[in-house]
């Protein structure tokens, strides 16, 4: 039974995933290198948790028992007590294989690894390890507090009680976990990364402008969000680093990003979260950008 969670990385998801692990009753650590992470990470949930109460979903005093499970520190060896880590660090695989390798020395012979990748093969992180059997994918979506699924991903490697761990680990924080395949996308993205592309694709084409398009799925396909609102929440810089991972895998022009993509990101364009993507989300409501089409 996981009673403590080691969360690596107190981004976004990272907060996200401890945020919801609280809730559910584990005492959380979260670490992150930056101490300057914490001031940030702290207030983001307090904010996230303070709308859950607005909206009668906690009472106060258990936004108040959340709060006081999660504890932040710089070190590594704070992950010691942790029954399960999950890293929610860089998509990068060199440093993922390093921190799976540094966390096997400081936490316990039990402890089960997971990683939130989006994109990266589970048992290519496990290359190096002295148990690669204790490491799985577990890919929250993001925001992770109200997003209901959980992608569970098993490697060749990943034993069968781990994996049943952390599919009774995902229903407690009250998700649902879908198994995945250990394959470039798991299910989500390989679906909806070549959707998100091929939008960018008509729009370089003159099919549509891009408000127009976003209508267009919007209303006619029944979307929550039009293609180009949903590149600019999920992040331009990252649906490209995500399609590079999946096209080097199965090359596939589908996955390859479209030359308007490379070139928004390049000029800085990431999306909301640094308000300029295929919108500029510093008016109410946003306005479509100048993209010189």
């Amino acid at each position: 039974m996981i009673q403590t969670v080691g969360v690596v990385g107190a981004g976004q998801m990272g907060r996200g995933i401890a945020q919801v692990a609280a809730v559910a009753g584990h005492a959380v650590v979260l670490h992150d290198q930056e101490p300057g992470q914490w001031e940030t990470g702290r207030a983001a949930i307090e904010q996230s948790l303070d709308k859950f109460v607005e909206k009668r979903k906690l009472t106060p005093e258990e936004r108040d028992a959340a709060l006081a499970r999660i504890t932040f520190s710089t070190r590594l060896d704070a992950l010691a007590p942790a029954e399960l880590v999950i890293e929610a660090i860089v998509e990068d695989l060199g440093a993922k294989q390093a921190l799976w390798r540094r966390l096997e020395a400081v936490t316990g012979k039990v402890c089960l690894f997971a990683s939130n990748t989006s994109s990266l093969s589970i048992v290519d992180q496990s290359v190096g390890l002295a148990h690669p059997d204790r490491l799985m994918g577990l890919h929250f979506f993001n925001p992770v507090p109200l997003m209901a699924l959980v992608e569970v991903v098993r490697s060749v490697r990943t034993s069968p009680a781990v994996l049943a761990t952390g599919e009774a680990f995902v229903r407690g924080l009250g998700k649902v976990p879908v198994p995945a395949r250990d394959e470039s996308g798991f299910v989500v993205n390989r679906l909806l990364v070549p959707y998100l592309l091929d939008a960018v694709r008509a729009l370089e084409h003159g099919l549509g402008r891009v408000e127009d398009l976003d209508a267009a799925m919007h209303l006619g396909a029944g979307h929550p969000m039009g293609p180009f609102t949903l590149l600019d929440f999920v992040g331009l810089d990252t649906v490209v680093r995500i399609a590079d991972i999946m096209f080097d895998q199965f090359r596939e022009p589908r996955y390859a990003p479209p030359p308007l993509l490379r070139r928004m990101v390049a000029a800085g364009y990431h999306g909301r979260k640094n308000g300029r993507g295929f919108y500029d989300w510093s008016t109410e409501p946003p306005a479509p950008m100048e993209l010189g089409l």
